[in-house]
């Protein structure tokens, strides 16, 4: 039961982010936000990563002041999306609420640089500290922390943006990207409010894969291996442990350390949850309500479950309510409006 259980939610999570990244490509260097709303500007930036290039969105009222400081939101995508479904389907209205809005391809995906792997030996940098190597590009790897990482340079770069008010930043996430938000509120103090929706908390469950055999042991291996260059295994996981038809490549033994539910406790900001009644992919009380339960009574916390739907329609039939509800708890939480 426990292994049929999880191989649900492992699906789930992979098919959420398909259902994302498939609603178009991104393509060219400019915005794709596409019929913007005409209060609504929009410009591509760059953010850097650990040393890598994240390309990135951002979307700000027309009608902003140099010397405004307006609230900032940054959105964080699940697996295997890419910031196009974003730029359409979220940041404009967002925005048109208000609000100073990234949204940002993780390291890997869509339009941002791979991280690299060196082939060889390195060689010796000249005098000006370059190199010429040849070097693999590792694309569209599911790697929790980062993806995470990612989430805090994005909230380092609108951070300092002109306009930002930096002492209000949130956060929305939605299904995979719905952990990462509270795994980052739970570490970094100036993330002052998060939406979480249809998320995964915990992925310890994917010790018990049957996409992963061996579990930890199997996993801890392969590390090991991995370290000292052993097993003709590839330095960081490309194209193994995939489930057919959809993108990415789980890092799964990173993946099993990774459990957002654990780090509940230290959140500081106010949080709202939302959950899909008949989610078919995730047991929601083992998500985002263990979350809630951790969380009510310390913070401001409001944990809402959407009647009779299911994952997936979160994005389609539910979409503009759970916009209006999460713009309600920023216009509360971030911009401070009681009413």
């Amino acid at each position: 039961m426990k292994r049929k259980l999880f191989a649900i939610i492992f699906a789930a999570l992979l098919s959420s982010a398909y259902l994302i990244n498939g609603l178009s490509p991104v393509q060219g260097q400019q915005p794709s936000g596409g019929g913007l709303p005409d209060t609504v500007a929009t410009r591509a930036v760059n953010i850097w990563s650990d040393g890598t290039r994240l390309s990135g969105d951002l979307f700000y009222p027309k009608a902003m002041k140099p010397d405004d400081k307006l609230p900032a939101i940054v959105l964080c995508h699940g697996w295997g999306g890419v910031k196009s479904h974003l730029n359409r389907a979220y940041a404009p209205q967002f925005a048109a609420a208000g609000y100073v809005v990234l949204t940002f391809d993780y390291r890997g995906w869509g339009e941002s640089d791979s991280r690299l792997v060196i082939e060889g030996q390195m060689p010796k940098p000249d005098e000006k500290g370059e190199i010429t190597v040849r070097a693999q590009a590792i694309r569209e790897l599911v790697d929790p922390f980062d993806q995470t990482e990612d989430i805090r340079n994005a909230i380092n770069f609108v951070e300092g943006e002109p306009g930002v008010d930096p002492d209000r930043i949130g956060l929305w996430g939605t299904s995979y990207g719905g952990g990462h938000v509270v795994y980052v509120g739970a570490h970094d103090p100036r993330v002052k409010c998060i939406v979480s929706q249809v998320a995964s908390m915990d992925s310890r469950l994917i010790a018990d894969s049957p996409l992963y055999q061996g579990g930890l042991a199997r996993a801890h291996k392969e590390e090991l291996q991995r370290a000292r260059g052993e097993g003709g295994l590839d330095p960081v996981p490309q194209g193994v442990d995939k489930v057919p038809n959809l993108r990415g490549t789980p890092y799964v033994s990173r993946m099993v350390n990774y459990r957002p539910v654990e780090f509940a406790d230290r959140l500081k900001a106010p949080i709202l949850i939302l959950d899909a009644e008949k989610e078919e992919l995730l047991d929601i009380k083992l998500n985002g309500g263990k979350v809630y339960e951790r969380v009510k009574g310390k913070i401001p916390a409001r944990y809402h479950i959407f009647p009779g739907i299911k994952h997936y329609d979160i994005y389609t039939s539910k979409r503009e309510e759970g916009i209006r509800m999460a713009l309600e708890w920023y216009d509360k939480y971030l911009k401070g409006d009681t009413r």
